[in-house]
């Protein structure tokens, strides 16, 4: 694979290393903050500069998918949710080596279909390869001109020096607890050859891992495009729901679906709780009736209508009526239990979590809405909408910072009801220690915040913050409790 190692590629490797340095510096140091995004632009500008000549393909979608790793990197700097600070660990590096395999593959290709991921996959396995070959490049070309025997000489004596560390080290250990003036002796030798400590070790190999990881999947993404294997599409595409057994088991699931929908509409609308239930015990049913059902009608939905054979147009039309009403009926129950939410928000107040459920449902609504029109429109592509659609909200919801907005509606509750948590707003880092100083403003009697302040300000006078975990919402906490007057 390796066969010529030019002067540009060298230098690529260069920059990998330096790159290396810096993903170690800006993921390994503190909680991560501004490093995020400082490294993403980092890497980047070593992309286009290796790929400058390179023609590059899908380059609208391309420059979507761009624009959302660049907002994900950014939340780092600008927002503290530690939810996405753990879920955009994954899912930034899986957009960033989708946007470049993307970006190189054959322009012909289309993204949306299983080979890409076979694609995809690939190409990951051409790096490791790729790495192997370079290595074994670099000790042919170490090697070349060495005389043979001087270099099985010298490969002899590491191995007897590895073999005798063990043996050394049992021997030196009963010697040093035998004589105390041999262990006053001995004891400060292994300090003269301490070149590297277990730590500065640890992070060379971050370093090499990283370094070797971007030389080796950038190197492949510009050699000869790879033979894509379609056999998978084939056989999923010959692969077709009979018509008849689809608009049976949609006439059974509907018959269920509307008899629930009719006999419970009533309290489902009337903002009442049913029986002997809590507000706790109604949202959660409704959410799991959210999560559970509409998402089963919606995996049966979306079976149906790419891989249902429609057969002739009365049963083609029958089916979509079907599917129609499945749709309709999901549609009520999502509104049913977003209302059960603001229910339960209006009694308990506002949490990450209930803003999140809410943001969800609004989700769910624009992709039941588009698969409704796909039911009818059937040119319109599925994966497509569903796919890009996801990006967008996933990207929203960590930009927006969901915690500002459930600080802002749980002050706004506490002024028309008098009710707050304010253990919950100190649980939300930055945004929610902002909330608190606010409501400190507004009410200094409140019980419990003025020591929940005085504890923050003394962690805020004692911190100290390194470049690498600077956080935009942190540090304005942290101004605002060095200013505050208790």
């Amino acid at each position: 694979m390796v066969t010529n190692i030019g002067k540009k590629d060298w230098i690529f490797l260069v920059l990998c290393l330096a790159l290396g340095i810096l993903a170690e510096e800006s993921f390994f140091h503190g909680q991560i903050g501004i490093s995020y995004i400082v490294f993403v632009v980092a890497f980047y500008l070593v992309f286009y500069w290796r790929s400058h000549r390179f023609s590059f393909s899908h380059q609208r979608f391309g420059y979507l998918v761009l624009c959302c790793i660049w907002l994900l990197s950014a939340s780092y700097f600008l927002n503290d949710n530690m939810l996405f600070y753990a879920l955009n660990t994954m899912v930034i590096p899986g957009l960033i080596i989708f946007h470049l395999v993307l970006i190189t593959s054959p322009k012909s290709f289309r993204w949306s279909q299983p080979a890409f991921v076979i694609f995809l996959l690939t190409r990951l396995l051409e790096a490791i390869k790729y790495n192997a070959a370079f290595a074994a490049y670099l000790g042919k070309s170490i090697n070349r001109g060495v005389d043979e025997e001087k270099l099985l000489i010298w490969k002899k004596v590491l191995i007897g020096v590895v073999i005798s560390i063990p043996v050394l080290a049992v021997v030196l250990r009963l010697l040093i607890t035998a004589d105390t003036e041999f262990e006053r002796i001995v004891g400060g030798i292994p300090d003269w050859f301490r070149v590297v400590d277990g730590e500065s070790m640890f992070r060379l190999i971050i370093i090499l891992i990283y370094t070797v990881a971007f030389f080796g999947f950038i190197q492949v993404l510009f050699q000869k495009q790879i033979k894509v294997i379609k056999q998978d599409i084939i056989a999923a595409q010959s692969q077709k729901l009979d018509s008849i057994i689809a608009i049976t088991v949609l006439f059974l699931i509907n018959t269920v679906y509307v008899l629930f929908v009719l006999v419970q509409f009533k309290y489902f609308f009337s903002g009442t709780l049913q029986g002997d239930l809590t507000y706790a015990e109604y949202a959660r049913k409704g959410f799991f009736e959210l999560l559970f059902v509409t998402m089963i009608n919606l995996s049966i939905v979306i079976a149906v209508v790419t891989m249902g054979d429609r057969g002739k147009k009365g049963l083609k039309m029958v089916s979509q009526i079907m599917l129609t009403i499945l749709v309709l009926s999901s549609a009520v129950m999502l509104c049913s239990a977003f209302l059960r939410m603001g229910l339960y928000e209006e009694a308990y107040g506002f949490t990450f979590t209930r803003v999140l459920v809410h943001s969800f449902m609004i989700f769910l609504a624009v992709i039941f809405t588009y698969t409704l029109v796909k039911i009818w429109v059937e040119k319109l592509s599925l994966f497509h909408f569903y796919f890009i659609t996801s990006l967008l909200y996933y990207t929203a919801i960590t930009v927006i910072d969901l915690d500002q907005i459930v600080v802002k509606e749980n002050l706004n509750r506490y002024e028309q009801s008098g009710k707050i948590d304010i253990q919950y707003l100190n649980s939300l880092s930055g945004t929610g220690v902002l909330g608190l100083i606010e409501l400190y403003e507004r009410d200094q009697t409140l019980p419990g915040l003025q020591t929940i302040l005085l504890e923050r300000q003394k962690e805020a006078r004692t911190q100290s913050t390194s470049w690498e975990s600077y956080n935009l919402k942190k540090e304005q906490a942290k101004k605002k409790l060095q200013s505050l007057s208790i």
